[in-house]
């Protein structure tokens, strides 16, 4: 009885101590480039209306890739942090410096989000683009759709991880849906969404004939025209990825 007390107390105790212990985040290429920015703004570097370099040239200087940069603006674009102007390239917008400084702020609060909460972000986003798919798809879309369901079968009877092309799939049914905002919301949450997706092996832990089964009913329902039949095959597709979230969050 004393050693089982005694082994509860250290146990409480190492708990506690745990508390005092704060996450550790790792911040991506983007993140820091969206910092860097938010610091050269707050000290007066940067001002409303000046024009930032060339994505290419800021690569260079930052020592990362374009696809970082070009992440990076994207995401400030999206919350008008930036704006592209024709023949005047990549300007900050005429906001007020304490605006923007907690607007980039909660940008990059939003880089941190959790799994469970991109999953079901996703899942708002994915039902209604799989309805207007249904509605407004042409027939290069329909094209575009079966190029990438095909490219995910390819890669999957491989034996090849498909976690990119899964994505694509759904992204074209997001450009289907001809709501830029849904498709720049999707883009927006992808690069999180890939990442999180190998973290978590999350396909290891779905049956890839039952993805390819799903997918193909998504898709028939687009074809169709049948809105209510596409939001409901995608919200039955992303249930299983919607449990394994709750799981690990548990």
């Amino acid at each position: 009885m004393a050693d089982q007390f005694y082994r509860r107390f250290i146990t409480e105790n190492l708990n506690k101590m745990l508390e005092n212990f704060s996450e550790i985040s790792v911040e991506t290429p983007a993140d820091k480039i969206i910092r860097q920015i938010r610091n050269l703004i707050t000290d007066g570097q940067l001002n409303a209306g000046d024009r930032l370099p060339p994505e290419r040239k800021l690569a260079e200087r930052l020592g990362v890739s374009r696809t970082h940069v070009r992440d990076a603006i994207r995401k400030l674009e999206f919350y008008g942090i930036l704006k592209t102007l024709p023949q005047s390239g990549t300007v900050v917008a005429g906001m007020g410096i304490t605006a923007l400084e907690g607007l980039i702020t909660d940008v990059l609060k939003l880089e941190k989000s959790d799994f469970t909460s991109l999953v079901e972000t996703r899942v708002i986003l994915e039902t209604q683009c799989a309805k207007l798919a249904a509605k407004r798809r042409t027939e290069k879309d329909l094209i575009e759709i079966e190029k990438s369901l095909y490219a995910y079968e390819n890669k999957v009877r491989k034996g090849k991880p498909a976690v990119e092309e899964d994505l694509m799939f759904h992204l074209k049914i997001a450009e289907a849906s001809k709501n830029a905002v849904l498709k720049s919301l999707m883009l927006i949450i992808t690069p999180d969404i890939v990442k999180d997706f190998i973290q978590y092996e999350v396909c290891d832990e779905l049956t890839n004939n039952k993805v390819m089964k799903e997918h193909k009913a998504i898709f028939q329902h687009i074809i169709a025209g049948n809105e209510t039949g596409a939001s409901n095959a995608m919200e039955e597709h992303l249930k299983d990825v919607v449990n394994f979230s709750q799981k690990i969050k548990i």
